[in-house]
C-alpha cells in the first residue's frame, strides 16, 4: 500500500477568518501588549494586541500587529502611531486581565478607553503617551519602522526607549525578573487566555557536555 503523503494546509486557500484562528490555536500562548497612544486631542486610547513580541535587545526593539477595520481605514492606535510615532507598551498581568479585555471593546473613534475604565495613568519620561499605573511593566517606545504587507495589517517595529517595572518584580543587581510577582497572562484562542504559574527548566548544553551525556546514556 502506498503511503498517504501529508500535504498540510493550505494557508492560501483559506479564507481569512479561518486562517485567523488555525494561527491563533496553533501560536500559544501569545503575550499580550496594552498599548497606550494619544489622539489629535489629546485623550488616552489604550489597546490590546497579542500579535506582539520583544524582537531584538541591541538594539531593544518590539514588533506589534497592527491591524485596520473593516473598511482599510487605520484603527485609533495605528492613526495614533503614524501622526506621533510614539506609544507604550504594557505587559498584562493577572490582575490587570479585567481592564485589559475591557479595553477591547469597540469604543466609538475619540472616545479614551483609559477614561471610561477609570484606569490610573502617570506620565512617562522619554515620550509624551502617559503609561497606566496598574501595569506590572510598562515600556516606553517609538516607531522604528512600520511595513505594510496588506490594506488591513501592518508591521510596527518600535524601539524600547525605557522600562517602568512595578516595585518588587526586578532585582536591578542582575535584571532578574520575579515571575512568582510578576503572575503574566498569555492570549490562546477564542476568549481563552492562560496563567503562567506551571514553569519547568531545561539547561541548555553545550556540544561536549551534550555528546557525555548521551554517551552515558548509551554505556548504562
Amino acid at each position: 500500500m502506498t503511503p498517504m503523503v501529508d500535504k498540510g494546509i493550505s494557508l492560501r486557500e483559506l479564507d481569512p477568518r479561518d486562517r485567523y484562528k488555525l494561527l491563533c490555536g496553533v501560536v500559544v500562548p501569545r503575550p499580550i501588549a496594552l498599548v497606550t497612544t494619544l489622539d489629535e486631542n489629546g485623550a488616552v486610547n489604550a489597546a490590546p494586541f497579542s500579535f506582539f513580541n520583544v524582537f531584538s535587545e541591541s538594539p531593544a526593539l518590539v514588533v506589534l500587529g497592527l491591524q485596520h477595520k473593516p473598511d482599510h481605514s487605520p484603527k485609533d492606535t495605528t492613526r495614533n502611531i503614524h501622526r506621533d510615532g510614539e506609544f507604550v507598551v504594557h505587559m498584562v498581568d493577572e490582575a490587570l486581565s479585567g481592564a485589559m479585555n475591557d479595553c477591547a471593546v469597540d469604543f466609538p473613534s475619540g472616545d479614551s478607553e483609559v477614561a471610561a475604565t477609570g484606569l490610573a495613568t502617570l506620565p512617562s519620561i522619554d515620550v509624551k503617551v502617559p503609561r497606566l499605573a496598574a501595569a506590572p511593566f510598562a515600556l516606553e517606545c517609538r516607531r522604528h519602522v512600520v511595513l505594510n504587507f496588506s490594506p488591513d495589517r501592518e508591521l510596527l517595529v518600535g524601539e524600547v526607549l525605557r522600562v517602568h517595572a512595578r516595585e518588587g518584580l526586578v532585582d536591578e543587581a542582575n535584571m532578574y525578573v520575579d515571575l512568582d510577582a510578576y503572575r503574566p497572562i498569555g492570549r490562546m484562542f477564542g476568549n481563552l487566555y492562560t496563567t503562567q504559574r506551571d514553569t519547568f527548566a531545561l539547561s541548555r548544553e553545550s556540544h561536549a557536555q551534550w555528546l557525555a551525556r548521551t554517551q552515558e546514556l548509551k554505556d548504562a
